[in-house]
């Protein structure tokens, strides 16, 4: 089958090599030093799916239009990158497989000719150098549309990925979105210090900070009448109450989290941004938690925090150290 990959960043290249190495015809969209690297070396693959290396078509802009396309920018680059491409995608299948609540709204504001689903991916991957991704935590990806059952087009889709990667179609896409975003909340604070997410699950500050922020989300999803989807044992029962324990016991979670991570230090896809000179998706994690409160109501301080100090870092290069950290977010 013809599938493109719109972003070739840790996602996507990873994507882009599986489905390639499935059989699939694959192009993907990159700029700069990456399509550089991909045109010269295609994209090399290690780590928890075993080493693969594959030569994928590499364009700026997609030039035919292809039976499936999967959206694998950061959040915040969405829209361009689908309005970029909508004269030869418009029609075609969509998945969009990224952070954040606001994806397939906007694929389907932009192509209104498509059929378009959501992706959640649990997968950890670190974009190494340009056309070189390192899977440090192996995990499925949930593929859905919309609040209800599962239907026979997202089926489709799910039987075909699975021949590349673990996938598995959802109930209330929707939901389980809320409970990504609750997951998420692991990236704010690694971005916002400079430190592996393992790193700061076990400093103990830090820790309450960050177990916090994930009952802020939890929160607001309550009061938006959301109910959450079951990702890796996480759902709607166990989240309502992590939300009500006291914050010493609900620290249990990111720890959980912290132990399915193993010792590859897992850096987190908003620091990655960071290190790079990129614009991080930051209002679209901690940030969407604050936008989302506000609407119902429920005040949000740590996370609103969270967002202020990962814009900081972006400004000035500097990460403040743990310590500056808790004293600034006092709980």
């Amino acid at each position: 089958m013809r599938i493109a990959v719109i972003g070739a960043g840790a996602l996507g290249g990873t994507f882009a090599v599986l489905l390639a190495r499935a059989g699939h015809e694959v192009t993907v969209t990159a700029r700069g030093a990456g399509l550089a690297a991909i045109r010269s070396g295609g994209i090399r693959l290690d780590g928890g799916f075993g080493e693969a290396h594959e030569w994928v078509h590499a364009l700026e802009r997609l030039d035919e239009t292809p039976e499936l396309v999967l959206v694998c920018t950061k959040a915040q680059d969405a829209a361009a990158a689908i309005d970029d491409n909508a004269a030869v995608i418009d029609g075609a299948s969509v998945i969009v497989l990224q952070n954040g609540l606001d994806g397939v709204a906007t694929a389907e504001r932009l192509l209104p000719r498509s059929s378009c689903f959501g992706a959640l991916s649990i997968i950890a991957a670190n974009y190494t150098e340009p056309g070189h991704v390192t899977i440090t935590t192996p995990a499925s990806t949930y593929i859905g549309r919309g609040s209800g059952p599962v239907d026979d087009e997202t089926r489709r889709w799910q039987t075909l990925l699975s021949a590349a990667a673990p996938v598995v179609a959802i109930d209330d896409f929707v939901g389980a979105q809320w409970t990504k975003l609750v997951v998420n909340m692991l990236n704010g604070l690694p971005a916002a210090t400079g430190l592996s997410v393992q790193t700061v699950v076990a400093h103990r500050g830090l820790r309450r900070i960050m177990t916090a922020s994930m009952r802020e989300a939890v929160r607001v999803g309550t009061a938006r009448g959301i109910r959450f989807g079951t990702l890796q044992g996480l759902g709607d029962r166990r989240l309502r109450l992590f939300a009500r324990l006291p914050i010493w016991i609900g620290q249990l979670l990111p720890l959980l989290m912290k132990a399915r991570m193993g010792t590859v230090p897992n850096l987190g896809s908003t620091l990655q941004s960071l290190r790079r000179g990129q614009r991080s998706e930051i209002d679209h994690l901690n940030g969407v938690v604050v936008r989302e409160g506000s609407t119902v109501g429920i005040p949000t301080p740590v996370n609103a925090a969270i967002t202020a100090m990962v814009h900081e870092v972006e400004a000035s290069g500097v990460h403040p150290t743990p310590d500056a950290v808790s004293a600034r977010i006092r709980l």
